[in-house]
């Protein structure tokens, strides 16, 4: 396939956008394998299929690098209480939060969870989205943690999508376990995630380091499981206090540490030199009324890079759409367009620990989203608005 007459944003640089006008694009399989201006396309190349895209604006298809997405239930509910004041973490101590979507979740059949999980993906595959990471965490006991992960790997089975699995075990304290978290993590969260492991489920493992959830103690105890396996971590880290989770994914070398809002300086440079992802989830903030803005000036100052994600969930974040991230992560907090851009490829493949995507270049994986616009900012600049006009996933349109 030789896709001609683009404008190609192809996000491989390290600040901007890589922008070539009049570009080509030659794609042979899933890769691609030559980039650039329409004029330099190599003899070699001329006699390929060629689709002509008008004008058209080429990006990395979008990568959504945390979600939720697997889960029964809802909580609007519980959005009418945080309208009338009740906090989030009350909610949470009172038995609803993750816990109510836990008994849900537990009830309802694989079947049930994927139909429902489809909804989501869906609108996000509709938006140009080729990969998605989905997290465990709304079962909290083996057979329901299982059950997340194997209904989170059977999306790829019925869509053209990439989905990675997340273990996120240590996600709360299940009832049955109430005021007993390390009983949890030693009995249930770390024996699960080797039963997972062992059936091929898990590509990473994220916990929640919150004062309502585990502290660095407990958390370290679950990397050192995940360490043991092999297996790469990231954590859910200052969202609502700091207690040090930052700083612990760090000295784990952790893929990232997602929310960040209360991070500080010193948790950026902390990253900084681990090489650890900032994923910024401006949905939750927006949905939680959050006045702490994460330190967007200190992860740039540490060269961290920021990704950006929908943190698609049923309580937090009811988000199934990557382009209103974009917005919102550059109204809410300041992000430059491009950097928002980044955020959902280049650095949001990072986050996941994939070198062959978020990028348009030569061997990276050919997934793509074509746009019915000419400036890469109106991706991030309009709100309620899809101008997708193809997608290719893999090297197929």
């Amino acid at each position: 396939m030789l896709l001609t007459n683009a404008r190609i944003a192809t996000m491989s640089e390290p600040a901007g956008y890589g922008l070539i006008d009049d570009g080509a694009i030659v794609i042979r399989g899933d890769r691609i394998v030559w980039v650039g201006a329409q004029a330099d396309l190599p003899a070699e190349h001329a006699g390929e299929e060629v689709t002509d895209l008008g004008g058209r604006l080429v990006t990395p298809a979008l990568i959504d690098c945390h979600t939720h997405l697997v889960f029964g239930g809802n909580r609007a509910g519980e959005f009418e209480q945080r309208l009338e004041g009740v906090s989030y973490e009350q909610i949470a101590r009172s038995g609803g939060g993750i816990v109510s979507t836990v008994r849900a979740t537990r009830d309802a059949t694989p079947q049930a969870l994927l139909q429902s999980a489809l909804t989501r993906v869906d609108a996000m595959i509709a938006e140009g989205v080729s990969t998605i990471e989905v997290k465990s965490g709304y079962g909290l006991d083996r057979e329901a943690e299982l059950k997340m992960l194997r209904v989170a790997r059977q999306i790829a089975d019925v869509r053209p999508v990439t989905v990675r699995t997340t273990y996120l075990g240590a996600h709360a304290v299940p009832p049955e376990f109430a005021g007993d978290a390390d009983g949890y993590i030693d009995q249930v969260c770390i024996p699960t995630l080797h039963a997972a492991h062992a059936e091929g489920l898990v590509d990473a493992v994220d916990g929640f380091c919150e004062g309502i959830a585990f502290d660095t103690g407990q958390i370290a105890r679950v990397f050192d499981a995940a360490r043991a396996l092999g297996l790469p971590v990231k954590l859910h880290a200052e969202q609502l206090s700091n207690i040090g989770g930052t700083q612990l994914a760090a000295r784990y070398g952790a893929l990232s540490a997602d929310h960040v809002e209360y991070a500080n300086a010193a948790d950026a440079d902390a990253m900084g030199q681990a090489g650890s992802v900032a994923v910024l989830l401006p949905g939750a903030f927006y949905t939680l009324h959050e006045t702490q803005m994460p330190p967007v000036a200190a992860f740039r100052a540490a060269g961290v890079p920021m990704a950006i994600a929908t943190d698609c969930n049923p309580g937090s974040s009811p988000l199934a759409s990557p382009l209103l991230t974009l917005n919102m992560a550059c109204t809410l907090f300041r992000l430059t367009p491009a950097e928002a851009l980044a955020g959902l490829t280049r650095n949001a493949a990072r986050a996941l620990g994939l070198t062959d995507q978020g990028r348009i270049a030569p061997e990276m994986r050919a997934d793509l989203a074509v746009w019915d616009v000419t400036e890469p900012a109106e991706l991030a600049y309009r709100i309620g608005f899809n101008p997708l006009q193809s997608r290719i996933f893999g090297g197929t349109l």
